[in-house]
């Protein structure tokens, strides 16, 4: 007896093969990598804006920031920072930076919020150091933040806290993690939840946790010394927490 196909099934028989043959031309490609965003466009300042309490009232100052020759340049002085328009969570920092001429103190901010929060300069944030001798060190400013061997890193419980006059520094975990003046230097931050982790040229130099704050804007501070960056640049969390 013969077997009776409805004429549907006839019909998408005769629209699959073709497709089914025409795949073999095209074989399977890998996922793309994570999705990378510049900070910083290489041109000017776009997404990002100013405060430098020295300007306050009109005052006119000279810029504490600029873009120059495809990088971000922190000129020092007049001390402030520069603060991203959006705020983030759960991701990954790219920074490489070098000094201009002599080494000296700059950071970069994360978590950032409310303005000014200290000594009427500082917006509330966990500081990234990238202090000469220091890259890694986590400054509380208005937040806090926990590592391993608290005493150790931080000194007499007693000082600790997250205003003026605080002990509010956490010392980072290895001491000869820079290059010397002129190179580049490559730190990694990765926040993820409450925690944030720390590279400096691809070694771990602080694993914090238990942060009081998961997301906010991302600030680079003028802070005495000249600094170029080169790049600025947010991508997706790495699988492996310890991957810097």
């Amino acid at each position: 007896m013969n077997k009776y196909t409805p004429p549907n099934i006839v019909l998408l028989a005769l629209f699959l093969c073709p497709l089914l043959v025409s795949c073999d031309a095209f074989p399977l490609r890998k996922p793309a990598g994570p999705v990378s965003t510049p900070l910083f466009n290489g041109e000017n300042l776009d997404g990002w804006y100013a405060d430098i309490p020295a300007a306050d009232g009109g005052a006119e100052v000279p810029p504490s920031f600029v873009a120059e020759d495809g990088m971000l340049i922190s000129k020092g002085n007049p001390q402030g920072h520069l603060i991203t328009e959006g705020s983030y969570s759960n991701y990954q920092l790219v920074v490489e930076y070098r000094w201009l001429e002599e080494p000296g103190n700059c950071g970069i901010l994360v978590h950032a919020s409310t303005p000014r929060r200290l000594y009427k300069m500082f917006p509330q944030s966990i500081e990234c150091q990238l202090y000469v001798g220091n890259a890694g060190d986590f400054w509380c400013i208005g937040e806090n933040i926990e590592v391993d061997n608290m005493t150790q890193c931080r000194g007499n419980p007693d000082e600790w806290g997250v205003e003026e006059d605080q002990r509010r520094r956490i010392l980072n975990l290895t001491d000869d993690s820079e290059k010397p003046a002129g190179e580049w230097n490559q730190m990694v931050i990765q926040c993820r939840d409450d925690t944030v982790v720390v590279f400096v040229n691809g070694d771990l130099v602080n694993f914090g946790y238990n942060c009081s704050a998961s997301s906010g804007q991302i600030a680079i501070q003028a802070e005495g010394a000249p600094v170029q960056f080169r790049r600025i640049e947010l991508s997706d969390l790495p699988t492996d927490i310890t991957e810097g």
